[in-house]
């Protein structure tokens, strides 16, 4: 009897080791030194802080009169204007988002980031990457937890919010894509979005409506991969972010 109760904890041990592993990159067995040091550095700089240290601390002060607006975001911000589209020709927006990352390494980042820069306004668009597991499983309670308190240490320190929802993703290229980041997920995270912004009384864009095709993914013409937006998707969320950022700055949400 001891010996099947045992057994069935190992087990149970096992495929939850597994489920785990699916939702995260893990270390191959035989890694190669690429790989080791890889890992190494994630590690060691897990919310990678030093990816715009040199960048926030050349900034200069804000001039009298101005007010800046920074995007915090993982890969759709940070692509935006680097690597495909235009990012606000003119406006001096500051860009602080990173690739592949979660609520919770924003959060971490967020005062040196955001805070330290000293914005007149903050945009914020995260969640997706947290559904996928980048960076292991992550409940939908966690993400709105760390949504709220990234909102939270804006508005103390005096940052007006604009929340923008998650935009929708397609199989179109890629039939894996709503196994990692599930439809029902995205309307769920989206949905709760919504709601605070609008008893918080922040900022709010709405992606999700301006990008879903009649089959609820998002539009093709959109996108090259079925996640990230491609110049015509840029061009699509600009004017929808612009108006609600202009409304923050007047002081009306």
């Amino acid at each position: 009897m001891r010996r099947t109760v045992l057994f069935a904890f190992l087990t149970s041990l096992s495929l939850a080791a597994a489920a785990t592993n699916t939702a995260r990159q893990v270390l191959p067995e035989h890694p190669t030194a690429d790989q080791k040091g890889d890992i190494e550095w994630r590690l060691n700089d897990w919310p990678q802080l030093t990816r715009y240290a040199k960048d926030n601390a050349a900034l200069p002060p804000a001039k009298a009169g101005e007010k800046r607006v920074v995007f915090m975001g993982d890969s759709i911000t940070d692509n935006w204007g680097r690597s495909v589209g235009e990012f606000f020709p003119g406006k001096g927006y500051i860009n602080r988002g990173i690739s592949g990352q979660t609520t919770p390494q924003m959060l971490v980042r967020f005062r040196a980031d955001v805070i330290a820069l000293k914005p007149a306004v903050v945009v914020i668009l995260a969640g997706t990457n947290d559904i996928a597991g980048n960076t292991g499983p992550s409940s939908l309670q966690m993400i709105e937890d760390n949504l709220t308190s990234m909102a939270e240490l804006a508005r103390a320190n005096g940052i007006r919010v604009v929340m923008t929802d998650l935009l929708p993703i397609s199989n179109y290229n890629d039939k894996t894509s709503s196994q990692r980041r599930p439809p029902a997920d995205i309307i769920a995270l989206n949905a709760w979005i919504r709601t605070y912004a609008a008893r918080e009384h922040l900022g709010f864009v709405d992606y999700f409506t301006a990008a879903v095709d009649k089959s609820g993914q998002l539009r093709a013409e959109l996108s090259d991969d079925g996640l990230h937006p491609n110049a015509a998707g840029y061009a699509v969320m600009a004017p929808l972010v612009q108006k609600a950022i202009d409304n923050a700055l007047a002081g009306s949400m």
